[in-house]
């Protein structure tokens, strides 16, 4: 075989849905730096010239003739390189998820996806069609005739084919046609959300089918939090015959990512630089990384003028307003204090200009001021703990902190029931409701400050809660966006140790002492979380049995059992009340504010985990399960 050597670029792009103007800016500067790296081939993510995400947008014909048209744009900019870009192509009725290879200003072909991911936040199968293997066929667009379909390409002598995101993730994956086809090189143009640790999972897939295949295999995943729930983590990885040779560093504030690698094509070739992967991956580490980063791209996307919360002091208001201030920290590291600034939208260049004069702690503070605002709303139920908690939090981040009591608003409202109902409320007789009116009265004043400030508000509650309804509708749950509702309340508590003792955050040292409590109660029956709902370890794992692992309501209790996690009466009762509580809040799930995708599933019925409103409610599963 002879020896070819080719430079090899991938470019992870931030792109939004349906901004052409944006999404063709960055396939530009990716085109002009892989140039300027003399690549002779450069691949870009999945469906980047429309976005990823936009859903039964794609369904619409005219989207497809629209990004048809932006790919002639782009075509004229590849003069003297090859690449590859993602559009959507719509024929003979139905739409198809492309690569289009373009070489020197001409277009080659149209490689379509063959599996379509329709599995956890997937749907694909409702907008695209699978593409056939080993079948090519013709079409016309604009007068003009194309190749689309199973194609091999070929760069200098070089054969190359495709793997589309989820076709790599499949047993009969093209690469194990390709290879027989004298194939070289596979591309992979992504649209891979994050997870914890899954970039673990992909760089096995990619180095180990390079090593399979005795190929060389470039990888190129969205970037950012593209269209308000997906999060992406721009991974970049070239390898080949089962060495890494390019992984970029992943959630970076960038606009575009690109790598570059020569690579050697022959019978033996010659892998003059190797990358060490070092796993395994710190989880706090990942989930504050992709938390800053999506809250960063949320705000900006939205044209939100910075976020609004109410601060109680408790564990997950506390997680909120430290990943606003790592947003800050870890954006200015990543693209610098002027340009983070620049595409925060809303600093004036006077701003800007003093904050560049001041020392970057400083700097850094002053910007978590102007982009977070906190209010502590206390009652006659409130501790001085969670008071000092907020307070401290607030003051060691720099964000502007306010403090107000809604008891009298309380009694407003406690008292106009009462006059209509002839009778007192009491906790004996009303205690849900004597709760809950403080959790709402919180909203109105804190929306107010968000509607003031053009900016988002943050709502707290969390995975944990969500799946049990372990929260007040129209109270905590109020917000534009639940950015931790993704995440377990356990994982929530270990993660603020960690970030106190990791990440220098301080404040936390007050919310670390605090057994989680809504504090909606008199302080003399010591309320908490746990008290109310069961240990959230246990919680927790109920939830991963019945919703991850599926396995019905008796299974979990044998497996629970087994690992002894409490007496069989303590299961039986965690469990029938887990189940029941979830049954019946699914209409608060369906009305949470939007959240990230940040672990392996979730409980949100619009992306992960849909649920009928209405149901038996595990009755007879969970009186079968009292019969054990």
């Amino acid at each position: 075989m002879k020896e070819t050597k080719l430079t090899l670029a991938a470019a992870a792009l931030n792109q939004t849905p349906m901004d052409w103007a944006g999404n063709l800016q960055h396939i530009q500067t990716a085109i002009q730096e892989a140039k300027r790296q003399n690549a002779h081939i450069l691949l870009l993510p999945e469906l980047c010239i429309t976005g990823y995400g936009c859903e039964d947008l794609f369904l619409s014909p005219w989207v497809s003739e629209e990004a048809f048209e932006k790919l002639l744009e782009v075509k004229e900019w590849c003069d003297g390189i090859t690449v590859a870009v993602g559009l959507p192509v719509f024929l003979n009725k139905q739409v198809y998820n492309t690569a289009c290879v373009i070489k020197n200003k001409e277009i080659i072909g149209f490689t379509a996806k063959q599996f379509l991911a329709s599995d956890g936040v997937h749907y694909e199968p409702r907008w695209f069609a699978p593409w056939p293997a080993n079948e090519v066929q013709e079409f016309e667009m604009l007068g003009q005739k194309y190749k689309i379909g199973d194609i091999v390409y070929e760069e200098q002598g070089v054969k190359y084919a495709f793997e589309i995101c989820e076709d790599a993730w499949r047993p009969n994956r093209p690469a194990e046609r390709h290879m027989a086809k004298g194939v070289q090189l596979i591309l992979n143009p992504s649209a891979s959300h994050f997870a914890l640790s899954k970039t673990d999972v992909r760089y096995r897939l990619v180095v180990d089918a390079s090593k399979k295949y005795q190929c060389a295999y470039m990888y190129a995943n969205l970037l950012g939090n593209e269209a308000g729930k997906m999060i992406y983590d721009g991974e970049v990885l070239i390898a080949q015959n089962g060495k890494l040779i390019r992984r970029n560093d992943l959630l970076c504030f960038k606009d575009v990512d690109l790598e570059y690698a020569e690579v050697c094509f022959s019978a033996n070739p010659e892998i003059a630089e190797v990358i060490e992967y070092l796993p395994p991956i710190d989880e706090n580490k990942e989930l504050v990384a992709a938390l800053s980063l999506a809250l960063f791209d949320y705000m900006r996307k939205s044209r939100s003028r910075g976020f609004v919360l109410s601060l109680s002091g408790g564990a997950d208001s506390s997680l909120c307003a430290v990943a606003v201030a790592e947003m800050v920290r870890r954006g200015v590291e990543s693209i610098g204090l002027q340009t983070f600034l620049e595409k925060a939208l809303f600093f004036t260049e006077e701003e800007v200009a003093a904050l560049g004069q001041l020392p970057k702690e400083e700097a850094r503070k002053a910007i978590v001021g102007k982009l977070l605002t906190c209010a502590y709303q206390g009652t006659v139920n409130s501790s001085d703990d969670t008071y000092t908690s907020a307070k401290e939090l607030a003051g060691s981040i720099g964000a502007t902190f306010y403090n107000w009591t809604i008891d009298e608003e309380v009694q407003g409202y406690t008292s106009k029931v009462e006059h209509a109902l002839g009778r007192q409320l009491t906790w004996q007789q009303d205690d849900v409701t004597l709760q809950n009116i403080q959790a709402r009265v919180r909203a109105p004043a804190i929306w107010m400050l968000a509607n003031i400030k053009y900016a988002l508000l943050l709502a707290t509650s969390n995975r944990s809660e969500a799946s049990v309804g372990y929260a007040t509708m129209d109270g905590d749950t109020a917000g534009s966006i639940s950015p931790i509702a993704g995440i377990d309340k356990a994982f929530i508590r270990q993660f603020l140790i960690w970030a106190q003792q990791e990440l220098g955050y301080t404040g936390l040292q007050y919310v670390n002492n605090l057994q989680p409590s809504a504090e909606l109660r008199p302080q003399e029956q010591t309320q908490t979380d746990e008290k109310d709902l069961m240990p959230y370890e246990v919680l927790n794992q109920i939830e991963r049995l019945a919703f991850y692992d599926r396995y019905a309501p008796e299974e979990v209790y044998t497996i629970l059992l087994e690992q002894q996690k409490g007496t069989p009466e303590q299961l039986k009762a965690w469990i029938t009340k887990f189940y029941t509580m979830w049954s019946r809040n699914q209409w608060k799930r369906e009305r949470y504010a939007p959240a990230f995708h940040l672990d392996d599933y979730n409980v949100d019925p619009r992306s992960w985990l849909r649920f009928p409103i209405l149901s038996g409610g595990f009755k007879a599963e969970l009186e079968k399960l009292q019969q054990q």
